[in-house]
């Protein structure tokens, strides 16, 4: 870190340009089967900040890499927006209700998605996004949300996810290899990607490796569309509202359909 850190300073300094130091912090990143260090940054001659979580681009990022921080701040966002629907639902009509759905709720969640819709902290925002389906439509709080989201053609917070992220997964397909890259013997899952083996759960649930994943699990004639963002966005974008899928578990037990 410290090498880095320094190499970044001179070439800022070859550049005639300076760290600003008084807004310059750093993160310790950090699993709870290793231990942390103590690191004293310095920058010409102050000592750099250590912040357990700090906000970059319009995301918390945490030290532990768990998205919790990110969860909470997203849902004191969302709890506004079910507030405003709750208060004009009896005097609006639904396709208003759902513009501003979209508009309020929907954008929040959709903000980088990718990388922090895995989260265990996650099923709180789906509890809300049910919570407001059923505000929209009118029904009690324990009336089953599945029919729901059907007839709002909005996708459950999970399918949103997966969609999202394999959007990311076939406009960045070059981050990813193939296994005809990695095996010289053809099989079934020649053209699928390459899957590596981890057993660190922090990488399980990360961009790359859930990527990969879901990716090998869709329906052929959808992988089929995935050198073409818009008609694979299109495509499974239907796929997900017909389905519905709740949870991850849900999406891989599907039988993947053939056309």
């Amino acid at each position: 870190m410290f090498t880095a850190f320094n190499s970044v300073n001179k070439r800022f300094k070859v550049n005639l340009l300076s760290i600003n130091v008084d807004k310059t912090r750093y993160i310790q990143f950090k699993n709870k089967n290793k231990p942390t260090f103590d690191l004293n940054i310095v920058c010409d001659n102050n000592l750099i900040t250590n912040l357990p979580n700090i906000k970059f681009l319009g995301m918390y990022i945490q030290d532990s890499v768990n998205q919790s921080c990110h969860n909470k701040y997203i849902i004191q966002k969302l709890s506004s927006a079910c507030y405003m629907i709750r208060n004009i639902q009896p005097i609006m009509s639904l396709n208003t209700l759902k513009t501003i759905y979209y508009s309020y709720f929907n954008a929040v969640i959709n903000y980088g998605l990718p990388f922090w819709g895995n989260s265990p902290h996650s099923i709180k925002i789906f509890k809300m996004q049910k919570r407001i389906n059923r505000i929209m439509i009118g029904c009690k709080n324990r009336v089953p949300c599945k029919n729901l989201f059907r007839r709002l053609e909005i996708l459950p917070f999970v399918s949103q996810y997966i969609l999202s992220l394999m959007l990311f997964v076939v406009k960045y397909k070059n981050l990813f290899s193939l296994n005809s890259e990695n095996h010289t013997k053809s099989t079934s899952q020649f053209n699928n990607f390459y899957h590596p083996i981890t057993n660190l759960t922090i990488y399980q649930r990360g961009v790359h490796y859930m990527g990969i994943k879901i990716f090998n699990n869709l329906p052929p004639y959808i992988k089929g569309f995935s050198n073409n963002v818009k008609k694979f966005e299109i495509c499974f974008k239907q796929f997900l509202h017909i389905h519905s899928f709740n949870s991850l578990e849900e999406y891989f037990q599907h039988k993947p359909i053939t056309k």
